[in-house]
């Protein structure tokens, strides 16, 4: 690898409500040790969410008091769902509300408007990357894992050899959407969960914001009708509540999120039998909680993890790390490593 300050890659974390910024040196150090962030503006159409782009990398450059001539690459990350290549879906996304995005090269556009390269990976598989590399350090060419990542959906990303693994149509790692088991994890006259993608009894179904206020909580307060988030309204404000209720112990919050954490151990059980990682990680809102009851919630996923012997005594599962920055730096990763294997 060439010498630390002869060039830059820069990281680029687009989100709904602000970009997220880094930089990494051609050694593989960042230069920057907290979130760079600027607005956005993705609601207001393609065109202005570039330009914010733009603005969001000189500003991390004159943070870090770096020339704009040392940069070599960009990576960019951004929420799906997109193709491989960064093309966002015809029917556009939960970010991408304005028509101008249905189908909108957004990588292509960056890179014409910055005249340097542009890496893409969709944020789940970015934030999965910068994991995988945090834990395996100087290894992480040599080992692969699985990330679960909690949030409105349900994200993550598989890494093999160090690399993202992408699919044909960019779609791989969409663990959201694999269908498990639920016999076991619904109770007795439970619904069959409904995900917005239209598959019913996949992972985000139930690991998700959005399976909370969706398919469990409703359940849950036909179950405890006298609860307080009984006359919370809309339930979408009761659902945002939850995890400060079971920071506390609140039994119904318990049985809310035992439930999310045995979902994710069926997919990582799915997994174990499908790609047999070196590691698991789980990371999102669910985890970014008080330390209790993160543990807590970790070792129901541990629980529900069905590992042979073999496997157990080589894998491991913990949590994403840095999560707030984990999207920027793994999409710098990426760009790093397109630009030392050129």
């Amino acid at each position: 690898m060439a010498d630390a300050g002869s060039w830059v890659v820069i990281g680029l974390d687009n989100g709904g409500t602000s970009n997220n910024a880094t930089v990494l040196d051609a050694s593989g150090r960042f230069l920057v040790d907290r979130l760079v962030e600027t607005p956005s503006l993705v609601r207001e159409g393609p065109e202005t969410a570039v330009e914010q782009l733009v603005l969001a990398l000189h500003n991390v450059l004159d943070v870090t008091r770096t020339a704009v001539e040392q940069v070599r690459a960009v990576g960019l990350d951004t929420p799906g769902p997109a193709s491989a290549n960064g093309v966002i879906s015809s029917k556009g996304a939960t970010n991408f509300v304005d028509p101008g995005w249905y189908g909108y090269d957004f990588r292509g556009a960056l890179e014409a408007r910055l005249g340097l390269p542009v890496v893409y990976n969709n944020d789940g598989n970015a934030a999965a990357l910068y994991t995988h590399h945090v834990r395996f350090g100087d290894d992480a060419w040599d080992n692969s894992s699985v990330s679960a990542i909690v949030g409105t959906g349900l994200g993550g990303g598989v890494i093999e050899s160090g690399q993202v693994v992408k699919g044909a149509a960019g779609m791989a790692g969409e663990l959201g959407h694999v269908h498990i088991p639920m016999h076991g994890l619904l109770e007795d006259g439970q619904p069959l969960p409904a995900c917005n993608c239209g598959f019913d009894g996949d992972a985000e179904s139930v690991a998700s914001l959005t399976g909370i206020e969706k398919n469990l909580l409703p359940y849950w307060l036909s179950r405890f009708p006298d609860h307080e988030l009984a006359r919370v309204e809309p339930i979408g404000k009761a659902a945002k509540l939850l995890r400060g209720y079971a920071e506390k112990g609140d039994e119904l919050a318990l049985k809310v999120f035992g439930q999310q954490a045995m979902a994710i151990g069926r997919l990582f059980t799915i997994a174990a039998n499908f790609t047999d990682p070196d590691a698991y990680f789980v990371g999102g809102g669910v985890v970014e909680a008080a330390p209790h009851f993160r543990e807590w919630f970790l070792e129901k996923v541990r629980e529900h993890t069905l590992l042979r012997e073999e496997q157990r005594q080589v894998a491991t599962v913990s949590l994403v790390e840095d999560l707030d920055m984990a999207g920027a730096r793994g999409a710098a990763l990426a760009a790093l490593s397109e630009t030392v294997g050129r």
